[in-house]
């Protein structure tokens, strides 16, 4: 029988909770570049398995962080809108089932209080520039393992959109990592990688199949 009550499923941020398009819309504007080529070019980014620090190089763009509090102006922080609609309803459908929830992602750290407002209300809940490290450094994951109370980490899910920061580290550290393929990430890529407890296409189906992921 599954002891759901002494397991977690830890969320992602970006493209897991958040749909990031009018993020990466308000780089393109500040950045002055239309956003159909700034897009296009992100999407050969992905497919190079590339970050998007990069894309600064294709621009001839030196500095790109410089321009992150005017961007920050721009967006205005998270909106309603931002939220994918399986969200808030992924979260409590978990609960529901008895597993323990968090939120752990690469953010600055004001994310966490604009979710908190956006009604994103796990039991444990922490952004990347809080935590000093980021994804997808193995320091993360012990430092995130830390916050759950130090549970053993086959115990613990983690969802995320990217191979590279969610599921190849995130099995590295002990950890079911669960491949949501939606977003740039999850999509361009092709095939499953072999680290992947799990493969699904949205939080909703997340919920449906959480415990094959321990199967």
């Amino acid at each position: 029988m599954i002891e759901r009550g002494r397991r977690w499923v830890v969320l992602d941020v970006g493209e897991t909770l958040i749909d990031e398009s009018r993020i990466w819309r308000a780089w393109a504007d500040e950045l002055d570049i239309p956003q159909l080529t700034f897009m296009s070019v992100f999407g050969a980014i992905v497919a190079r398995g590339q970050g998007y620090h990069d894309i600064g190089a294709y621009f001839e763009i030196e500095d790109w962080r410089r321009h992150r509090e005017a961007v920050d102006a721009r967006i205005g922080g998270f909106e309603a809108g931002d939220l994918y609609p399986d969200a808030l309803p992924a979260i409590e459908a978990l609960r529901e089932q008895g597993y323990r929830v968090a939120v752990i992602g690469n953010q600055p750290a004001e994310r966490h209080a604009q979710l908190e407002a956006l009604g994103v209300r796990p039991e444990v809940m922490a952004m990347s520039e809080a935590m000093g490290v980021m994804k997808p450094d193995p320091e993360f994951f012990r430092v995130a393992l830390g916050l759950l109370g130090h549970p053993d980490p086959v115990d613990v899910a983690y969802v995320g959109d990217r191979v590279d920061n969610d599921v190849v580290p995130s099995s590295a550290a002990g950890m079911r990592a669960i491949w949501l393929r939606r977003g740039p990430w999850g999509v361009v890529p092709a095939g499953e990688p072999p680290e992947a407890a799990l493969v699904v296409g949205s939080l909703t189906e997340l919920t449906e199949r959480i415990e094959e992921a321990w199967a």
